[in-house]
């Protein structure tokens, strides 16, 4: 867990060395990586959440690697789901290689539906703690601050706190939440019902889910990040938690958004190799490539997400500034998940949550 001192620290020395923010210099923009190679050719099943994200991935990512390792295409799906890969590996029909997921889903289940990974070739001196796991190699770091569209709340009357949007009655409309855990489903209930930063974990799970119940009148639970964003586009939700690099886009397409900087949950994003994957080694060197500065600094700039390299300098425009969690704009507190704590629970947190979402 981040106390409020450490993520104050953090926050300020993601600031100096630039890279935890964005990311765009250095690096084999070819993007080389961890393992040998084969002359061998090969195709990855590679598994994002889809739309504006899972593109961004293509151009920052797959492009530059198959320039550079004209042996490797790539098929891309989505949505990643823990369901499904349990199904594949139970059936012994592996289809997939490379899947975004939360880190903690990757430990918990390591070695039984996800393979453990041999990493050995990536320099960590320069990645942000925690980004190399035994099962899971992270990505970047996504926030998922309250945000809101401005003319639901004219003349600046909009929630300006957690506990603000779980306030019905002075801030009425429809909420939108992301039901995956990276998003914060759990730990902003818990804030809003005066649960401190520093004493989220471990996380009171039937307290959090309590406090959802306050709003689930009010509240549309999407089973995705790209079913919100939807709804946000077709104005059927007034306040929400959306991830940075699902605001982006929408800043981009002219929406009027005010995102509220008071606490914002971040995460580590991931990629797993699922276990019994025909491609491990391919897909190994592949993810490998991510970490580099040049690869790190072009999806912060596409997407506004922090870097997890912290040598990458990125080149944020005007939209991505406006989501930057460990920049300037950021004039709240940031509570960065427990990937330890997620680890050891997750299944059970999730069974607990699908229960209550279907109750």
């Amino acid at each position: 867990m981040v106390s409020r001192s450490k993520k104050v620290t953090l926050a300020v020395g993601l600031v100096a060395v630039a890279g935890l923010l964005a990311g765009c210099s250095g690096g084999d923009t070819g993007g080389g990586g961890g393992g040998g190679s084969t002359d061998a050719a090969t195709t990855i099943t590679f598994v994002g959440y889809g739309g504006d994200g899972q593109q961004a991935q293509i151009d920052a990512w797959q492009t530059p690697y198959t320039e550079a390792h004209p042996n490797v295409t790539f098929v891309n799906t989505s949505p990643p789901d823990v369901a499904q890969v349990k199904a594949q590996v139970e059936s012994g029909a592996v289809q997939w290689d490379v899947m975004a997921t939360a880190p903690y889903a990757a430990q918990q289940n390591c070695d039984t539906l996800f393979e453990p990974l041999d990493l050995s070739g990536i320099d960590q001196s320069d990645l942000v703690e925690g980004t190399v796991g035994e099962c899971y190699l992270g990505n970047w770091i996504n926030a998922t601050p309250i945000a809101y569209r401005t003319d639901a709340f004219p003349a600046g009357q909009g929630p300006k706190t957690v506990q603000d949007f779980f306030d019905k009655e002075k801030f009425p409309g429809q909420r939108g939440i992301v039901t995956n855990l990276q998003n914060g489903i759990l730990e902003y209930p818990l804030l809003a019902d005066g649960v401190k930063p520093d004493d989220l974990y471990p996380l009171d799970v039937d307290r959090s889910l309590e406090k959802l119940d306050s709003i689930r009148d009010v509240t549309t639970f999407a089973p995705n990040v790209g079913a919100l964003q939807q709804a946000v586009q077709g104005n059927q939700v007034d306040m929400f938690l959306l991830p940075d690099s699902r605001l982006v886009p929408l800043l981009k397409e002219g929406m009027d958004i005010t995102i509220v900087w008071d606490e914002t949950v971040a995460s580590l994003n991931a990629f797993a190799v699922p276990k019994g994957s025909p491609n491990k080694a391919a897909a190994e060197q592949f993810i490998s490539s991510v970490v580099e500065p040049a690869q790190v600094a072009k999806i912060s700039e596409l997407l506004g997400v922090a870097p997890v390299n912290k040598t990458a300098k990125p080149q944020l425009d005007e939209f991505t500034k406006q989501v930057e969690v460990y920049g300037p704009v950021n004039t709240g507190g940031t509570v960065l998940q427990d990937v330890d704590w997620y680890a050891e629970n997750f299944n059970d947190v999730s069974n607990k949550l699908t229960t209550w979402l279907n109750g």
